[in-house]
């Protein structure tokens, strides 16, 4: 059985999750330019959040970070709506219910927070994600909303709480 807790990011957290984040995009070809992959605050993750503006959570299974996912209120998005962010799973974590586990407490965050809607900007290669955020309810949008300064991501969904 597989011990999983999800907790909010730690500032030891960071290269443990950097490393997640970058090695899920080479694995699904997806680090190309425009993405995370070459973000200078994917390397920063708990500087980032802990400034209050979002919230970072952190899966942890059998006592090894396995990934983790945020909501932040990205420039240029309403002031009724997050982004989800960051959100990746290692090799390990897949297939056992983490990610749910994961989007769930990020969709209750961002309820609690007072947000009514949920935006986020994914890629096609990313073939195991796209699936989920389905499950979870978010639609699909004709164009971005927001400044995330992803240009590199063409599916926009939005999910409303």
């Amino acid at each position: 059985m597989n011990n999983i807790t999800v907790r909010l990011i730690e500032p030891t957290d960071n290269a443990a999750l950097a490393i997640i984040i970058r090695n899920a995009l080479i694995e699904f070809n997806a680090n190309k330019p425009g993405t995370v992959y070459f973000d200078e605050s994917t390397d920063h993750l708990y500087e980032l959040f802990k400034t209050g503006n979002g919230i970072y959570q952190v899966a942890v299974m059998n006592n090894e970070i396995v990934g983790g996912g945020g909501i932040f209120p990205t420039d240029g998005l309403n002031a009724d709506t997050c982004e989800l962010v960051k959100m990746y799973l290692a090799p390990v974590a897949r297939g056992k219910g983490v990610g749910k586990i994961l989007m769930q407490e990020c969709l209750n965050t961002a309820q609690k927070a007072g947000y009514k809607k949920v935006y986020l900007e994914t890629m096609p290669e990313l073939v195991i994600a796209v699936p989920m955020y389905e499950k979870f309810g978010f639609n699909y949008l004709k164009g971005p909303l927001g400044n995330s300064g992803h240009n590199g991501c063409d599916i926009w969904m939005l999910k409303e709480l």
